[in-house]
């Protein structure tokens, strides 16, 4: 059955037909997805996680839907576990003029608050990071372990989505 979408798939393109073609590509792929005998478990899986995030690249609501998602999850996490409660102590002193040895003690405080975690400011801040994660670029905070992580997370994921939702915005304009 994979092979008549696939063939009726390329008449239409043949034809310049892009709204019928895609209307056949997702066919073509829903019964690849759903082939146990001629499709291998690890591409069906593939298959399953690209229709769930982006309807098989053609459902620019269902990525964009995903990427909102994933940023709001990344706020909350940020919020709750990742932001400093503080940003960090700056030392300062001055060198004695004949040289000799300067010591700088900073106080560390448990950098995760253990109340007002949710609070505008840690929001903004979380929100700041967030958006800068989506379009790969540092948030040039100051962020805790735990936050790191969360950070690189988000940096993989939340562009892909985004890209996800501009190829299925730019197959629509197409057609």
């Amino acid at each position: 059955m994979t092979a008549v979408y696939r063939q009726l798939r390329k008449a239409f393109e043949d034809s310049k037909n892009e709204p019928g073609a895609a209307d056949f590509y997702y066919g073509e792929m829903e019964m690849r997805r759903h082939d146990r005998d001629n499709t291998s478990r690890s591409e069906r899986v593939l298959l399953h996680g690209y229709w769930l995030l982006s309807g098989y690249g053609l459902r620019a609501s269902r990525a964009a839907g995903w990427l909102i998602a994933a940023m709001i999850i990344t706020i909350v996490l940020l919020m709750g576990f990742g932001l400093p409660q503080n940003s960090p102590r700056q030392a300062s002193g001055t060198v004695p003029a004949g040289g000799g040895r300067v010591t700088c003690t900073i106080d560390k405080d448990d950098p995760n608050p253990t109340h007002d975690r949710f609070t505008a400011k840690r929001f903004e801040k979380a929100l700041n990071v967030t958006l800068n994660s989506v379009i790969f670029r540092s948030s040039g905070q100051d962020l805790t372990t735990t936050s790191t992580y969360i950070e690189m997370g988000s940096r993989l994921l939340e562009p892909a989505l985004l890209a996800l939702a501009v190829l299925a915005v730019r197959g629509r304009i197409k057609r």
